[in-house]
């Protein structure tokens, strides 16, 4: 096997055999948020934003999720010119930044945070973490403890996302995340975090839809439109964007 799969399936498997409470604890959180008629935002940087973007609007989530995407933060892939790598690694680092996000979103106390950190230590998500605590939200943060607590935090706090949140799930990554090294090369090479990430909000997703049927409150799932069905989904998805609408607008 390629040696990156093997990886990512050893990963996969410490995930599912230690991470469980933990998943739980979350869906049920997002559960009882999305069931109550609020939300779950979720949030990352740089490619932290993926795990977020994955959670709705996609084939097979749910209405409820909520991702909450700042360009400057996630299309870095120029690296040169507008939106580029000099401009997020600043703007990742910068204290008061996350709060500013958050308070144009109008949080609810009956909310659910999700945020996808690898390092968990960088300012944005410590200000979302810290102020959605503030004002009552669960919080759940998706970090590499491992890799988080071999550094030093960058938040005036002295916290890291694994030490604020309410649930932390632990993906494994290694410390500085690429996992394969190769003879000639000093630097490892292949990011598995990601990876990692997307399994969990997955998790995440098929979890909640579980609880919320125990609750009879059986979630909108959001469908494919590249199937012979095409103008029924296309109708079935238009309902699904319609309640997300009535969620926020009553904010």
């Amino acid at each position: 096997m390629i040696v990156y799969l093997e990886h990512v399936q050893e990963l996969l498997e410490r995930l599912r055999a230690t991470q469980a409470e933990a998943l739980g604890r979350a869906a049920e959180a997002c559960a009882a948020s999305i069931g109550g008629g609020n939300l779950v935002h979720l949030f990352g940087t740089g490619h932290g934003s993926f795990p977020a973007l994955e959670a709705f609007p996609r084939s097979g989530s749910l209405v409820g999720f909520h991702p909450i995407v700042e360009l400057p933060l996630s299309l870095l892939h120029h690296v040169h010119g507008d939106m580029g790598v000099p401009q997020y690694r600043f703007l990742h680092r910068q204290e008061g930044y996350g709060r500013a996000i958050l308070e144009s979103h109008r949080l609810d106390p009956a909310d659910t945070l999700v945020l996808f950190s690898h390092s968990g230590i960088n300012a944005v998500v410590l200000d979302m973490a810290l102020m959605a605590g503030e004002l009552g939200l669960t919080v759940v943060g998706v970090t590499s403890v491992s890799h988080s607590l071999a550094v030093a935090p960058r938040h005036s706090s002295g916290k890291r996302l694994c030490e604020v949140a309410d649930v932390v799930i632990d993906t494994g990554a290694p410390l500085g995340d690429a996992s394969v090294r190769l003879e000639g090369l000093a630097e490892p090479v292949a990011a598995i975090s990601s990876p990692l990430a997307m399994a969990v909000v997955n998790a995440l997703v098929a979890e909640t839809a579980r609880r919320l049927i125990e609750r009879g409150t059986p979630p909108h799932v959001e469908v494919n439109l590249n199937l012979p069905r095409e103008t029924s989904a296309r109708a079935h998805n238009d309902a699904g964007y319609r309640q997300l609408w009535e969620r926020l607008r009553r904010r």
